[in-house]
């Protein structure tokens, strides 16, 4: 079965591109068939990955079809290209900002909603994982991403704005895609906590109300600390080969065995 994954939150720059990238990698690097898809307008997972194309083929890496033109075609097949080995992308572009325009066709505000999940339903037999990245809005886009989750981690970074976004996105998440929407099949793996800069007050302080307001058991074990290496990434596209890369490669492993192992215990009740 095909695990969807939405990487979320309803602040913007908490990290949400950084994670649903590095994670949907180091389950490709598992022999897993891992599928990025992004969904937000401004492109920086799609960035981020062909420029990690770019670095492993020294070659400038284009795509033919924008996931918006995909989606008037109504193949979303189209706009899939191969980074490396088991790691795929459905990458987004500007026009993507169209398509809660495009989907007024459907009268129904639910049928909008479900309509991404029914074009992503026969993408789903080539993988193993499919990790969605949104942008930081209430919108058609984020319903629509939600919907055809299985799953969503919020990626929360230690300040006071992150955790507001996180606490509205899980109540989001209950009063509107599975209250009103019915999502079939949505549930929370947690909350990951990004320190801004570990041991500072304001983090930890912002960790303490997190696990006070969420619950200790909704936080993941697993802490991303600030590195320098994975902000070099949004400009230069994943590397592989210094320590620093190995030394963030290594966190990502603990993150998705963590995620993982969540998605088992949820799964088994």
């Amino acid at each position: 079965m095909t695990q969807v994954i939405t990487f979320g939150n309803f602040k913007g720059g908490v990290g949400k591109t950084s994670n649903s990238t590095m994670v949907a990698l180091e389950l490709s690097k598992r022999n897993f068939k891992t599928l990025l898809v992004d969904l937000d307008p401004q492109g920086n997972a799609t960035t981020l990955y062909l420029k990690t194309k770019a670095n492993l083929t020294d070659q400038m890496v284009t795509f033919d079809k924008s996931l918006m033109s995909s989606i008037e075609e109504g193949n979303l097949s189209h706009s899939i290209i191969n980074i490396m080995g088991n790691l795929d992308l459905m990458a987004s572009a500007p026009d993507f900002s169209l398509y809660p325009r495009y989907m007024e066709k459907f009268k129904n505000y639910n049928d909008r909603v479900k309509r991404f999940d029914k074009l992503l339903t026969p993408v789903k037999e080539n993988y193993d994982y499919i990790i969605i990245d949104i942008p930081p809005t209430i919108s058609l886009i984020t319903d629509s991403a939600l919907y055809a989750s299985d799953y969503s981690l919020i990626v929360m970074q230690t300040h006071e704005a992150s955790f507001t976004g996180a606490e509205t996105f899980i109540k989001y998440i209950q009063d509107e895609v599975i209250d009103t929407y019915e999502a079939p099949r949505l549930e929370l793996i947690g909350i990951l906590a990004v320190l801004m800069q570990a041991g500072a007050p304001v983090d930890e302080a912002t960790i303490i109300n997190a696990t006070a307001t969420f619950g200790e058991s909704n936080i993941l074990d697993t802490k991303i600390h600030a590195m320098q290496r994975i902000k070099r990434y949004g400009i230069t596209g994943i590397t592989f080969n210094s320590k620093h890369d190995k030394n963030v490669f290594a966190v990502y492993e603990k993150v998705t065995d963590e995620m993982l192992k969540r998605i088992e215990d949820i799964e088994h009740g």
